[in-house]
């Protein structure tokens, strides 16, 4: 970049510390799964060294801390994964309801990838020292939840579901369901298995009122 006429002389700053002489994805996509196997708790920086290949200093270097890979890490996950926008934007609650779904079982039964999710089952139970980054995981779960009553409570005012549907907590049943898929397939629930229980929970879903 050009400097002003009036401005001093600009040199590069020489960068601190070691410079990565790494992959950034390839170290992401390592670290991920990594966390996604063992959670955050069961990996130690130790752990992520060994298997990226890197010294700590460098890790450091490119991350910042052990809880900002994590961040990253789940920003990465989670770009893969169902955005609250689809589920508002679903053509009824229902549909968004199925969707939250079977998008669910879809990524808790990944071929060749670790199962559950790691956001669904992620740092439920973690040190004191790490409550802030769980806080963060809770926020994340919520943004599912409350894009959902949104678009349940969108077909309650609109007359396509009964007046008297309780939107936050036909959300927060699915959202708990959502989360349980995760420990079933956990335990070694079939993607088709998980599927028949998804069903059997969407064919309980409030009638739409008759026509007046």
């Amino acid at each position: 970049m050009a400097t002003s006429p009036t401005s001093p002389p600009q040199t590069t700053p020489r960068p601190r510390g070691r410079q990565p002489t790494f992959d950034r994805n390839e170290a992401l996509d390592t670290a991920l799964d990594l966390f996604w196997r063992h959670g955050y708790d069961g990996v130690s920086i130790a752990d992520l060294t060994k298997a990226i290949g890197i010294a700590a200093p460098s890790l450091y270097h490119a991350f910042g801390s052990k809880a900002d890979l994590y961040r990253e890490v789940l920003r990465r996950y989670g770009a893969s994964g169902i955005d609250p926008d689809e589920i508002t934007q679903a053509p009824s609650g229902y549909e968004a309801a199925r969707l939250v779904l079977e998008r669910g079982i879809a990524a808790v039964t990944m071929p060749g990838k670790p199962l559950g999710c790691m956001i669904s089952s992620g740092m439920l139970m973690t040190s004191a020292e790490n409550a802030d980054l769980a806080a963060e995981l809770r926020a994340i779960r919520a943004t599912t939840r409350v894009a959902l009553e949104r678009r349940i409570q969108r077909d309650i005012d609109d007359g396509h579901l009964p007046a008297t549907t309780d939107a936050p907590t036909l959300a927060r049943f699915h959202a708990t369901l959502l989360q349980g898929l995760s420990v079933q397939a956990l335990d070694g629930a079939t993607a088709e298995e998980l599927l028949a229980v998804a069903g059997q929970a969407l064919a309980a879903w409030p009638d739409s009122p008759p026509p007046g």
